[in-house]
């Protein structure tokens, strides 16, 4: 199980250095729209890619933020129930997210199919193939349903699902 586990770390880390690559690819693309503006020449669609690289980000850093233990949980009411029900509940609840991510990653998929098939570009001038957009998106929530499953797994297995920690320190804040 070591070898799946490193692999699957991995996996989640890469998505993240994605993400981190296209945050700063938003950033290009602002400080290009707005250092034009000021020296007075214009860069069309900087908008546009700041907004493709923006989205590409935030499905990328998805299964990352995940393991990290800094996605909202809601646990009220796991504090009040004796520790079946905990156990019931929690598995219940990734089973939802199984389902959620899973039918994310589906419908995202699909989308790059559907655009890449019928040829589908951007309303600007630049023509942007939409399916090129979309991928980041289906590769992210591919990632999340991946991370969602091994997090189920670990559960069904009886182990505790434990956010990373980075020096030593909790990986979010209570």
């Amino acid at each position: 199980m070591r070898p799946m586990r490193r692999l699957l770390d991995a996996l989640y880390d890469a998505a993240a250095y994605l993400a981190a690559f296209f945050m700063i690819g938003t950033l290009a693309a602002i400080l290009l729209s707005v250092t034009g503006r000021l020296l007075d020449f214009h860069v069309r669609r900087t908008d546009a890619y700041a907004g493709y690289c923006m989205a590409a980000a935030a499905f990328l850093a998805l299964a990352h933020t995940l393991k990290r233990g800094e996605h909202i949980r809601v646990t009220l009411l796991l504090e009040h129930v004796g520790a079946r029900a905990k156990r019931a509940l929690e598995i219940w609840s990734h089973c939802a997210g199984v389902l959620l991510a899973g039918a994310l990653a589906w419908f995202s998929l699909r989308l790059v199919w559907q655009s890449h098939t019928f040829n589908d570009i951007s309303q600007g001038n630049d023509g942007t193939p939409l399916w090129i957009p979309h991928l980041a998106m289906a590769l992210g929530a591919s990632v999340l349903l991946v991370a969602m499953l091994d997090d189920l797994v670990a559960l069904l297995r009886g182990q505790s699902i434990q956010p990373a920690q980075i020096d030593s320190e909790p990986a979010h804040i209570e």
